[in-house]
C-alpha cells in the first residue's frame, strides 16, 4: 500500500469526497441478522466514520484505522467513540470481539497479508464470532491512486475461509456496476 495515501490531509480529503454518498447500510442490515444487538464489534478501516455510525446504532463498536489522519478526524468528530490504530493484516490488539466488519478494506491486502488477517481475526473473535466483509470482485490486482487493490472471486474467498469459518452468506452485489462486489458473512468454527 502506498505509504502516503490515507495518511495525508489532502488524500484523506480526496477520499472523503470520492466516497460521499456511499455506505455499507445494506450490508450492515444483513450483518445484524447474524449478530445480536449490543455485540462487541470491531470495524476495520473506519475511514471517515460513515459505517461506524451505522454500526454503532446496533452494536457496541470499536473502530480502527491504520491512518493517523483518519483516526484524528474520527476522534474529533465522534469524541465518545472508541478507536484503535490497527493494521488490518496484523491486528495487534489484545481485545476480543463478537464480530469483525469491514467495507472494502481488505482488498488493500496482498494474498499472504489477507491470509494473515483472516488467521488473526479468527484468534481475536469470541467463540461463534461473526466476520462480515466486502471485496471488489474480479481477478488480479492493480495500483489505483498509489494504493494496492486486490480483486477476489467467491470460490477463492470460500477456500481462504473454509478451515476456520462457516460461510453463512455470500453474494455478489452492485457498488458501481452489476456484480462488481462480493459480500460475505461467516461464523468462526
Amino acid at each position: 500500500m502506498s505509504e502516503n495515501y490515507y495518511h495525508t490531509k489532502a488524500s484523506v480529503d480526496e477520499y472523503i469526497q470520492m466516497a460521499e454518498g456511499y455506505n455499507g447500510g445494506e450490508l450492515i442490515e444483513i450483518f445484524k441478522k447474524f449478530l445480536p444487538a449490543e455485540s462487541d464489534v470491531l470495524e476495520l478501516g473506519s475511514g471517515p466514520g460513515t459505517d461506524w455510525k451505522l454500526l454503532d446504532t446496533h452494536f457496541s463498536v470499536v473502530g480502527s484505522d491504520n491512518s493517523k489522519e483518519f483516526l484524528k478526524r474520527l476522534i474529533e468528530s465522534i469524541p465518545d467513540g472508541k478507536f484503535l490504530e490497527l493494521d488490518a493484516s496484523t491486528l495487534q490488539t489484545r481485545k476480543t470481539f463478537d464480530g469483525i466488519y469491514s467495507n472494502k478494506v481488505l482488498h488493500h491486502l496482498k494474498d499472504e497479508e489477507l491470509q494473515s488477517s483472516i488467521e488473526r481475526q479468527y484468534e481475536i473473535l469470541n467463540d461463534g464470532g461473526i466476520i462480515c466483509h466486502s471485496f471488489w470482485e474480479g481477478e488480479g490486482s492493480e495500483v489505483f491512486k498509489g494504493l494496492f487493490v486486490n480483486y477476489h472471486y467467491e470460490a477463492e474467498l470460500n477456500k481462504l475461509l473454509e478451515d476456520k469459518f462457516e460461510i453463512l452468506h455470500l453474494e455478489k452485489y452492485k457498488e458501481f456496476e452489476e456484480d462488481d462486489s462480493i459480500f460475505l458473512v461467516a461464523r468462526k468454527k
